[in-house]
Formats: C-alpha cells, structure tokens, sequence
C-alpha cells in the first residue's frame, strides 16, 4: 500500500484512541457501580428433566449452533474466528451460569460476550474504514473487555464493563454515518442490532413477560433474540460481496 494511502486508512485510530481516552477519563469520576444481586433472580426458576432453571439453560444452545457453524465456514480471517468462538463459549458460559447464578458464574457467561463484542467491532472497522484498522482495533478491545471484567469480579465495579458495552457502540454509529459500505449487505447490521435492542427490552421485561401464563420468560426470549442476532451476523458473512 503506496505511504499515503496507509496514513490515510490509520488516521481513524487517533481519532478513536481520543475519544477512547476523553471518555475513560470521564468515567473515572463516576461513582463505583457494583453488581445488583437481584439480578441473578430470574423470573423463571422452573426445574425439568433434571435441570434447574431449565428454560434459561437450554435456550443458549443456538448460540452454539450458529458459532459452530460460524467457525466451520469462517477460517480466513482472526476476527471471524474469534467472533465465532465468542458465540460457542457465549452458549456455553451463559447456560453454565444460568444452572446456578452467582456473581462467580456470571464471569463466564460476561467474558465470551466480551469476545464476541470486540470480534463485531473489529469486522465493521474493517468493513467500514479498512481491514488495517479492524485488525489492529481487535486486540486493545479485547484486551479492555477482559481487564473490564477482571476489574469487576476483583473490586465489584463495574464500571469499565459498561464503558466497554456503550462505548463500541457510539463508535459503530458514527462509522456507519461517516463511512461508506465496503461490502454488499451492510443493512443485515442493522438487523441485528435491532435484534439485540429487542433481546434487552426482553431482559428488562423478565417477570413482566413470565406473568403472561408462565410459559417462557423474558430472559428466554432474550436469549433467543439474541442468538438471532448471531445468525443475522452469519447470514451476512455468507452472504457480502465486495463493493466494487
């Protein structure tokens, strides 16, 4: 890549490292957030077959349906595989917790979400500004999801761990408004993001949605609207094609 082009496609990141810095420095006079222990009491606590909470387990298993199939199709590129990996270990952590939900528990179902979030991140950086600046977004995002969650579980502040939830996701927008599509099926994003906004008004709503006939919960919807974002994801690097 001929010097100016290379400086060109890099200049993003010094942009991103500012806001990344003004923002940390701003949540640094946040008050500690600590973690709610009501959350780990969900509404649907029904135990089949053996298995306690038993919606709320079982209903990760697509997440690790559409990570398999994601790893078997996706080799090529480092943030596909560990995207697709982050939704394997998500089905995986997030069925473990939810069999006995502690605090404990709860980092194992958060830390492969936090892969997946860095993984979604990196691939539109690189979709939307250049494959140099996706790669090399991949690793401190990582990197700050794990110290996010490390930092929770050691002081139970969680405030890096949201950070590192709303941040990526401004950033996303802007680069979506400032930055032209690269590839064909950009809108399948858009998709999934909307999914995921459904998947927490679900989360929200747990005991709201169980009160209707105590078939399924909030948090099970959730989990389902959620690995429906996963697929979306899926069906889009399936389905791009460069933007000639």
């Amino acid at each position: 890549m001929p010097p100016g082009l290379r400086a060109k496609s890099i200049h993003p990141l010094f942009v991103l490292a500012g806001l990344a810095a003004a923002s940390l420095a701003g949540l640094a006079m946040l008050p500690k957030i600590p973690q709610d222990q009501a959350y780990h009491l969900f509404a649907d606590q029904r135990t089949l077959l053996g298995i306690p909470n038993f919606w709320n387990v079982v209903s990760n298993i697509p997440f690790v349906a559409v990570g398999a199939v994601g790893l078997a199709r996706f080799r090529n590129n480092i943030a596909t595989i560990v995207l697709f990996l982050g939704f394997v270990l998500t089905g995986i952590g997030s069925a473990y917790y939810h069999w006995a939900p502690t605090d404990g528990t709860l980092f194992w179902d958060r830390l492969p979400m936090t892969i997946s979030f860095a993984a979604i991140f990196s691939l539109i950086a690189e979709e939307r500004v250049g494959r140099t600046v996706g790669s090399i977004l991949l690793w401190p995002m990582l990197l700050i999801g794990v110290a996010s969650l490390l930092i929770w579980l050691w002081t139970d502040d969680l405030r890096l761990y949201f950070w590192e939830q709303f941040f990526p996701g401004v950033v996303l927008m802007a680069l979506f408004a400032l930055f032209p599509a690269r590839y064909t099926h950009a809108h399948y994003w858009l998709i999934a993001v909307g999914l995921y906004a459904l998947a927490k008004l679900f989360e929200f709503t747990d005991y709201q949605i169980y009160s209707f006939g105590n078939l399924l919960s909030g948090h099970t919807l959730k989990h389902l609207a959620a690995a429906a974002a996963c697929f979306v994801i899926l069906r889009h690097l399936e389905l791009r094609r460069p933007i000639l």
